[in-house]
């Protein structure tokens, strides 16, 4: 059965598809059943610019054990920018993600 689970954020980037590098504006996820990993279920991440239409796309799809690992590695890559940087602004993200991966462990 289908989970149907999606999500979907607005983003600022760069993805390099077949046709080389694009400017991405959104990214679709979704866990549900993937179409090229050998997993029953997977964290699905399209990220994608929707006015390039579907050739302006690239697909991960993850175990949720690599899910897990992947947030983890980006908040800790965010706190080290936020050191090194001065960056600002991620701190509700650290909060929300330590609490979230706190409820799954």
């Amino acid at each position: 059965m289908c989970t149907w689970i999606v999500e979907k954020a607005d983003v600022v980037g760069s993805g390099k598809g077949a046709q080389g590098w694009f400017t991405i504006d959104r990214a679709n996820v979704a866990f549900d059943h993937p179409v090229h990993a050998p997993l029953d279920h997977a964290l699905l991440i399209d990220f994608v610019n929707e006015s390039m239409g579907p050739s302006a796309r690239v697909a991960v799809e993850l175990s949720a054990e690599s899910a897990q690992g992947l947030v983890r590695a980006i908040i800790a890559a965010l706190e080290s920018g936020v050191a090194t940087h001065t960056l600002t602004g991620i701190g509700e993200l650290r909060e929300l993600a330590t609490a979230t991966l706190a409820a799954t462990a």
